[in-house]
């Protein structure tokens, strides 16, 4: 006896099933699901990668084809037809990685997905993105002779084909020019005197701001020589590869021509035909990477960032998916640029947390781009002056321990800040005084911004607090508002206490902006220039360090985002404020933390023909981390850090998973966590909780950790135990976050 199926496939011969992925963020929805592809789909091209809008039930959805094939477990007579194809299509290797990334990560297939499709794809059958096309006018033969012989014309219609004597232009153009409306250009059409048609405009390409040290094509060290050949003989020769090279991680101090070995690596992978994909942290801080690449290649690159319009970004896209580009540079997401034969992929301060997404799905772009570079054969090479642990323990490490300019990197000096009143030591006030009547540049960083870390009630205690987060709201002055850093949250800055009257209302903590204030004081003359978050608007955090590049003599104060690999020559100061804070927090990743901080701004200093110094307040100023730091020695503090962390089996000799279950009451989600914890454990996985968290956004939070030596079944316990716990509904309203490899 036939089996259903064998029934179903007789009489359908040579059909064609598309398995589609809808592009739902539904936890509970099981993919792929077959349509039978019609004739004209097919005649089309439509395969994996391609993007159909498909009905789905009563509505109509996106759905990336993931998979064909020529059978069905359904009656092909019950399966329904996509409605259309869409102008966007992505490579099978991106559908694999991006289904890969919504299992590595324990998320769902589509927003895996989503990742890899054309910026403004959009989701459901709403307004999307697509190629720019405009009408262009130009001249036929008969409108150049109407031209030369003195037909009868309009005087806007002649001077309109006559600025068509030098070729096609735009109909919108052509009016701005010649005055040649669409109705003159629609009567010149009909006699026949020009042609009209719609074509895809030039992308827009965006703009690159070039700030700090230019780059020059000089003359290699010999340790950047040697690093360029190691990198050279380890990319793939063949096409397509055999297998991935083994990955290189670039050990260079600041200062010491990291960024020159990638550009001519990526020559090189270019010489050869290949592509390359260049990612650095946040785009908006490290302009001078991009702007290099910029420089050194051309049109050849395309950046893709979100601070660019959709319009830019899909612009961007179509010129790396149709090969005009072959040189992908952004941050974390351009891991998942549509380039094929990618040769090079490159992580540039590969040590840095922007690495990790925040949403679902929370991956990290540093394992997304070894797996990337593994599937198709290419060399995967990051970089830091200071390296992650998991990075050093995993990789061959290829040195750069000198600076370009053969300078030594400034002395460090620890200075404790117990009993000391006000942010700065003397020891900073007199650095930053000599900075001041030498008319030079220094760049002070405080991890912390705002005016005070919060307000309370000098006599009830009263203290201000976010009404939808359990945490206090930080001030604002400039802009008159308290405000919560979670959620978002603002309100005015209080005249008097709501609960006592009391107008005595004390502020506690310093943050950029107070020190700002502090230092304009202190620095007059010189101006002061202020990154955080609260300036970094859209191409906010380009101008400021323009600003502080162009200026003779001056301060940058802000968060971390001044220590994100800038290239000063000219500033003589770094100083590090509260550079223990860090050390305070429950992670395990503070130390390295801390580490990377104050090394990297201290590697902003005397870059140029002037002597540096840097100077690092601390509250307990011989904390290891700091006296690493302070010396230098990164390979001293990765070697304690490692046994540290072989010990407790942290990361890279074991693996964390954190899963985060919220409602807005808390008996769900407490209920939630305890039904995941004890799926968990029947697997045999580790698991701790579940612990509450403070309350986010208005939500009650409990969490569980995983902690595992086998990373491989921990994500398939997690993922099993998700599902089923989704699936049950008595549990009610509850949100789950999985977070792989929390930061």
């Amino acid at each position: 006896m036939l089996a259903t199926a064998d029934l179903w496939r007789s009489p359908y011969i040579g059909l064609v099933i598309a398995k589609v992925e809808p592009l739902t963020t539904a936890r509970a929805l099981r993919g792929p699901f077959d349509y039978l592809m019609g004739d004209g789909l097919i005649a089309d091209g439509v395969g994996v990668g391609s993007v159909l809008v498909v009905p789905f039930g009563p509505r109509r959805m996106l759905g990336v084809v993931v998979a064909t094939a020529e059978t069905s477990e359904l009656d092909p007579e019950r399966l329904a037809e996509p409605i259309e194809a869409l102008e966007a299509d992505v490579p099978a290797e991106l559908v694999r990685l991006g289904l890969w990334v919504a299992q590595e990560y324990v998320s769902t297939p589509a927003r895996g997905l989503a990742l890899v499709l054309p910026p403004g794809t959009g989701t459901g059958n709403g307004r999307r993105t697509k190629a720019r096309k405009s009408l262009a006018a130009s001249l036929t033969p008969a409108g150049r002779a109407a031209i030369e012989d003195g037909t009868r014309l309009g005087s806007r219609q002649r001077t309109g084909l006559e600025a068509l004597l030098d070729g096609p232009l735009r109909v919108s153009d052509l009016a701005r020019i010649s005055g040649c409306d669409h109705a003159s250009v629609r009567r010149l059409e009909k006699r026949g005197l020009l042609s009209v048609e719609r074509t895809v405009e030039a992308p827009r390409r965006p703009q690159v701001r070039r700030v700090g040290a230019r780059g020059t094509v000089g003359a290699l060290t010999a340790d950047q020589r040697a690093a360029v050949a190691e990198i050279v003989a380890r990319l793939p020769r063949t096409a397509p590869p055999t297998a991935a090279p083994d990955p290189i991680l670039l050990h260079g101090v600041t200062g010491s021509g990291k960024t020159e070995v990638y550009l001519r690596a990526v020559d090189e992978v270019l010489e050869r035909g290949q592509t390359a994909i260049v990612l650095v942290p946040e785009i908006g801080l490290t302009p001078q990477t991009a702007g290099r690449f910029v420089e050194r290649f051309g049109d050849t690159v395309a950046v893709l960032h979100s601070q660019l319009t959709t319009r830019e970004r899909y612009d961007e896209w179509a010129r790396l998916r149709g090969g005009d580009a072959r040189v992908a540079v952004g941050p974390r997401s351009a891991v998942f640029a549509p380039l094929e034969n990618v040769g090079l992929i490159v992580v540039d301060e590969e040590h840095d947390g922007s690495y990790k997404q925040e949403g679902d799905p929370r991956y990290d772009a540093r394992t997304v781009a070894q797996r990337r570079a593994g599937e198709c054969g290419a060399l995967l090479l990051v970089g830091s002056a200071t390296p992650r642990p998991e990075s050093v323990l995993r990789y061959d490490r290829v040195r750069l321990p000198q600076r370009v300019d053969g300078r030594p990197l400034p002395p460090v000096e620890l200075v404790g800040m117990a009993g000391v009143k006000g942010p700065l030591h003397q020891r900073t006030r007199d650095a930053l005084e000599q900075v001041r009547r030498a008319g030079e540049k220094a760049i002070v960083l405080l991890n912390r911004r705002g005016w005070s870390n919060f307000l309370t009630c000098g006599d009830c205690g009263r203290v201000w607090e976010c009404p939808n987060c359990d945490v206090t709201l930080v001030l604002h002055k400039s802009a008159g508002r308290v405000s919560c850093h979670h959620c978002g949250h603002r309100e005015r800055v209080p005249d008097s206490c709501p609960d006592c009257g009391s107008v005595s209302l004390a502020r506690h903590g310093v943050g950029t902006e107070q020190l700002g204030v502090e230092l304009e004081r202190l620095m007059d003359p010189l101006p002061v220039f202020r990154l955080d978050a609260d300036t970094a608007t859209r191409g906010g955090a380009a101008e400021a360090l323009e600003r502080f590049e162009a200026a003779e003599g001056g301060v940058l104060v802000g968060t971390q985002m001044v220590a994100k690999g800038h290239d000063f020559p000219d500033v003589t100061l770094g100083v590090v404020l509260d550079a223990d804070s860090t050390l305070r927090f429950p992670d395990f990743r503070s130390e390295e933390r801390t580490f990377a901080l104050v090394a990297q701004l201290a590697g902003r200093s005397g870059r140029g023909g002037s002597e540096g110094r840097v100077v690092v307040q601390a509250l307990d100023p011989a904390a290891p981390a700091l006296r690493f730091a302070a010396g230098h020695d990164a390979d001293g503090f990765l070697d304690v850090e490692l046994t540290r962390r072989e010990a407790l089996s942290y990361p890279p000799y074991g693996s964390l998973i954190r899963v985060i279950c919220s409602s807005e009451q808390p008996a769900p989600a407490k209920a939630a966590a305890d039904a995941l914890l004890g799926l968990i454990r029947a697997a045999e996985i580790p698991a701790l909780g579940p612990a509450p968290l403070f309350r986010l956004k208005g939500r009650e939070r409990f969490q569980l950790v995983v902690k595992a030596t086998d990373r491989a079944a921990a994500i398939v316990a997690v993922r099993t135990a998700v599902e089923a716990t989704v699936a049950d509904r008595s549990l009610g309203p509850v949100k789950y976050a999985v977070d792989v490899d929390p930061q």
